[in-house]
């Protein structure tokens, strides 16, 4: 048994069936066919190149994304207590 508490709990879940390698990679791959990849970059921390390819490998169009947020209503107060 791994001596680090996240190995540990990988471990755990393992035994139990559950991969969860496998959910990140699927949850990486679903972002990346809904935003830009440098914003997914920067979001995670990873570099660009890296975020482009998980963008090409998962067939994502970033162009949906702009259109989207292009078509948001325009916000007059951008403070964080319009939000209530």
């Amino acid at each position: 048994m791994s001596s680090a508490p996240s190995g540990q709990l990988t471990q755990r879940l393992n035994q139990l069936g559950i991969r969860p390698h496998q959910a990140r990679s699927t949850a990486l791959f679903q972002i990346a066919t809904e935003i830009p990849a440098a914003i997914l970059a920067r979001t995670l921390g990873i570099h660009t190149d890296v975020a482009v390819a998980w963008q090409r490998l998962s067939a994502g169009d970033w162009a949906t994304y702009a259109a989207e947020v292009s078509k948001r209503p325009m916000r007059t107060d951008r403070s964080p207590a319009s939000n209530t």
